[in-house]
């Protein structure tokens, strides 16, 4: 079984009451081993559920004052015999200092809420071990995924979830039933052999943003390379020109809507290439490879680099006429009419060519925080499944195909000036429009009628070259069976 299918909820909405066999969370007494941050944070929270607490601290007097009154300071022996759930808050190295406690402890529920400094730093996790230093104790592994920040300021401002292992149903049971009036929601995580895999997770650095991460540096690199090259480079060999200056400001904001618009239309290139497999297999039970897999994981990443991009972007862009090298080309401009004495400088297509950028640019840029807002969990859990949709889906596309009029607005029709192609290079948002042009033209096609049915018949379970049996009355007026293919 994987890690996945085993993270599900601990329990549900049960009631204990009438069952003798069950004692009330609320009310019990709950013991602390540590004077920590953690330990204190700790207290602080299973007081304010309405439990009644006991810490036990190798220096009583001195550490009483650092918890609230409502909780019982005093040495470890005497707070490991009022309870049976104890909450041991101390680091893996100071473990040992707890066996002389051991003849007390025997029976008692261990929670262990400690991390290490290193992903794997041990052979073993730090429950597993302090199992072995108690055999006689039931140790459950739980609470360490959550700060001392969210238990003080309560679990609505916080990661909510709690992920608990152990060998023993009954104590999982009976620490996520704490876990739950503290406000927290309890994630059965399986065995202690899980333990290892939860102490690693504080210790991850967004996982789940490094391949997004890595994908928008390289996508970065690559145009700020290439616009590097056709607005600095070249006016230096073919016009002996330094426009180094270019490359802080101008050379960055003419990068930036370039990723941003790759980046936004590698958000539905994936459902692009699962809807085509789905059709040429003629099956959704048929897996997707592993990258498109991983692709598809981390659509809401990419499409938050996005939004990043472009809003630098704009704030770039608002940051243009700012620049000292501006000023002095429009003076320069400004004396070279002068002396040319041209009066009227209007042009009518680059007005309108500029008006309609900017206006679908802003559009595009609202689309895209709308787009952002709801990936939040907070906005996220307030939509239902239809509302989500909507707005990741059809008003993504929207954002795309408004993004990809502002590209070409941009362009108009320098594409077809010979002296855009510097060094031979065609100018950056053609290459940018690639990979947008083809996820729109296939979302197009996918929403032909025959080919929309065909894929939407696919996704409620229909199988290509799937045989069903049939039955037919004869002639005689009994019943003859028979078999079809189902794409028939």
């Amino acid at each position: 079984m994987s890690r996945r299918d085993m993270a599900k909820p601990l329990l549900g909405h049960r009631s204990t009451e009438g069952d003798p066999g069950i004692t009330p969370a609320a009310g019990r007494t709950i013991g602390v081993l540590g004077s920590g941050d953690f330990a204190r944070s700790l207290a602080i929270r299973l007081v304010c559920s309405g439990f009644k607490v006991v810490v036990g601290s190798r220096n009583p007097k001195r550490k009483a004052n650092l918890f609230p009154s409502a909780a019982e300071v005093t040495f470890q022996a005497e707070a490991v015999k009022k309870t049976d759930v104890i909450f041991v808050a101390v680091f893996r190295e100071h473990y040992s200092t707890l066996c002389d406690l051991a003849d007390v402890l025997v029976g008692k529920i261990l929670v262990d809420v400690s991390n290490n400094t290193e992903i794997n730093h041990h052979k073993e996790s730090n429950a597993e071990y302090l199992a072995s230093l108690f055999p006689a104790c039931t140790v459950v592994k739980g609470f360490n995924v959550v700060s001392a920040w969210t238990l003080q300021s309560g679990a609505r401002d916080g990661n909510k979830q709690v992920l608990i292992c152990s060998n023993n149903q009954e104590a999982k049971r009976t620490v996520a039933e704490i876990a739950q009036v503290m406000g927290f929601t309890p994630v059965d995580m399986g065995c202690m052999s899980s333990a290892c895999e939860i102490e690693n997770i504080p210790l991850r650095l967004l996982p789940a943003w490094k391949i997004p991460i890595f994908l928008a540096l390289g996508l970065f690199l690559c145009f700020f390379t290439y616009n590097l090259i056709r607005q600095v480079i070249h006016p230096y060999i073919r016009e002996n020109k330094n426009k180094l200056y270019k490359i802080p400001i101008e050379v960055v904001n003419t990068t930036l809507p370039c990723v941003s618009y790759v980046m936004l239309s590698l958000v539905y290139l994936p459902g692009v290439l699962a809807a085509c497999s789905q059709l040429y297999y003629g099956t959704k039970y048929r897996r997707f490879p592993d990258w498109l897999d991983q692709w598809l994981l981390h659509r809401k990443q990419i499409g938050l680099l996005s939004f990043f991009c472009a809003a630098l972007h704009a704030v770039y862009s608002l940051c243009l006429p700012m620049r000292r090298s501006h000023r002095y080309l429009l003076i320069e401009t400004a004396v070279k009419q002068a002396v040319e004495k041209k009066m009227n400088i209007w042009v009518e297509e680059e007005v309108w060519r500029m008006e309609i950028y900017i206006s679908v640019g802003i559009i595009a840029l609202g689309l895209l925080s709308l787009l952002a807002i709801t990936s939040l969990p907070s906005i996220a859990n307030s939509l239902n499944w239809r509302e989500f949709s909507f707005v990741q889906s059809t008003l993504g596309f929207i954002a795309l195909v408004i993004s990809t009029l502002h590209t070409l607005t941009y362009g108009w029709s320098r594409a077809f000036d010979e002296n855009q192609y510097k060094f031979y290079l065609p100018p950056t948002y053609t290459l940018t429009l690639l990979v947008p042009c083809t996820v729109i033209i296939a979302k197009v096609i996918f929403s032909l009628p025959c080919i929309q049915h065909r894929l939407m018949r696919i996704r409620r379970g229909w199988e290509k070259g799937r045989y069903v049996k049939f039955v037919l009355p004869s002639a005689t007026g009994e019943y003859s069976s028979g078999e079809t293919s189902s794409n028939v």
